[in-house]
């Protein structure tokens, strides 16, 4: 099952990316900023009345002509209604109907995707209340008026955004085959593994960043054994702007992790580890995935005896945030150690779905608790009473305590770390929820 996408589309100056942020801020639980992971937020999960999705920022655009807005409003549309399973239409009731409003207005509706109109800025209802009419001639069905700045009405618009989701999410065909997603920056050699993996030539490989159109799904068989490798998508078309390629990136790449079960990270040997790197790793971390991350194009690099041991240096530096992470050094043009995926894939696998016996949990927080007093404040000491795993893929653990405010990020890490040292959990992050419990 894969959490529903909402895109928000709109012209400049209308409000989308308040409207964007005051959803993000206040109506719905987001996911906080993962430490070492700095990036615009383009997309927030969340759950509004326990309906859980993904909203997507299709961009701001500052346009120089009438014609570049146009262009530029084509483009978000093709990109919510690629991507989007329910597209928000954010318009202003102050500049009323503009011809790029009709434009759009007429391409979502020929996408038979789920569209709700959403008009901005009605700060009082009883001085813009009529002007809402307006928006009918959109044919897009009811308007529905919010001030994204004052926080009204935000309510409805997302009871109808909601009314437009499946039940029960958006169900996948689920045959127990690993889905592997590859992700990375356009150009790092995504379709070039996924070719030398197929052992063909099925995915078009160009030089020119950006050329591969959807997200596709590959399956390839290895002793005997079937996987699903899903190769991100980068620009639709060949994109000049690089605010432009890292949105279309990051939108599908979220689209894409979403489904997996583990992301393979491709970094371009010859270019290094950059920012862009981090932040779509970042999306895997986030989302509990498994992960490895590939080196690609290492027959390139000039080495000697140190230059892997200085990378990976670099790798551990770059991602601290996600020290579970795999490391491996391949080339998609030779085939240098391709085959090893598929033991790394493998082995993260078992550790993302093992299950540990509760008695054997406590056993460890005994005796962690007893090497590392847990931390006080205020003469008030952290008690923890009980650890019991509560499910897989990631392995989340429930840890019971006196009092929730005392136990510390570090201290939760100490228990991980704890937790490690005896069952490895390689290739996947953990997860733990902390209750609290009265003293007995």
């Amino acid at each position: 099952m894969r959490k529903v996408i909402v895109a928000v589309v709109g012209r400049p100056n209308v409000g989308k990316s308040t409207l964007f942020n005051t959803i993000a801020g206040k109506q719905i639980s987001i996911v906080q900023d993962t430490p070492g992971v700095t990036r615009d937020r383009i997309y927030a999960e969340g759950n509004w009345l326990n309906y859980y999705f993904t909203m997507v920022d299709t961009g701001g655009i500052e346009p120089i002509s009438d014609d570049v807005l146009l262009k530029q409003m084509r483009s978000q549309a093709e990109l919510a209604i690629e991507t989007a399973d329910v597209i928000i239409f954010v318009t202003d009731v102050k500049s009323g109907v503009v011809d790029a409003d009709y434009e759009v207005a007429e391409m979502l509706r020929r996408s038979k995707k789920p569209i709700v109109l959403c008009v901005n800025k009605v700060d009082s209802i009883k001085k813009y209340g009529n002007d809402i009419y307006e928006f009918y001639q959109l044919g897009l069905g009811e308007p529905f008026p919010v001030s994204a700045a004052n926080h009204l009405g935000l309510g409805d618009l997302l009871d109808e955004v909601v009314k437009h989701f499946p039940k029960e999410g958006l169900e996948e065909e689920e045959d127990g085959t690993l889905k592997i997603a590859l992700i990375g920056k356009p150009n790092v050699g995504k379709s070039s593994l996924t070719n030398k993996l197929l052992g063909e030539n099925r995915v078009i490989v160009s030089d020119i960043a950006g050329t591969t159109r959807d997200a596709i799904d590959t399956e390839v068989t290895y002793n005997g054994t079937p996987y699903i490798f899903i190769d991100t998508a980068g620009l639709r078309r060949k994109g000049k702007v690089t605010e432009d390629i890292e949105r279309y990136s990051v939108i599908r790449t979220v689209a894409a992790v979403d489904r997996a079960d583990i992301c393979i990270v491709l970094i371009d040997a010859v270019e290094g580890i950059t920012d862009g790197d981090t932040r779509i790793a970042g999306i895997a971390h986030e989302s509990g995935k498994g992960v490895i991350i590939a080196v690609n194009k290492w027959d390139l690099v000039e080495k000697n005896d140190k230059t892997m041991q200085e990378f990976t240096k670099q790798l551990k530096e770059k991602f601290a945030y996600m020290d579970y992470a795999e490391y491996l050094f391949i080339s998609a043009e030779t085939g240098q150690r391709i085959h090893k995926i598929y033991e790394l894939v493998n082995m993260i696998h078992d550790n993302q779905v093992m299950r540990i016996k509760t008695g054997v949990l406590n056993e460890i927080l005994a005796r962690a608790t007893a090497m590392k007093q847990p931390p006080s404040d205020k003469g008030k000491r952290l008690k923890l009473f009980y650890i019991t795993q509560a499910s897989i893929a990631p392995p989340t653990f429930v840890i019971f305590v006196n009092d929730r405010e005392l136990m510390h990020f570090s201290y939760t890490r100490y228990i991980e770390n704890q937790i490690r040292e005896n069952f490895g959990f390689r290739g996947t992050p953990i997860r733990f929820i902390i209750r609290e419990r009265g003293e007995d």
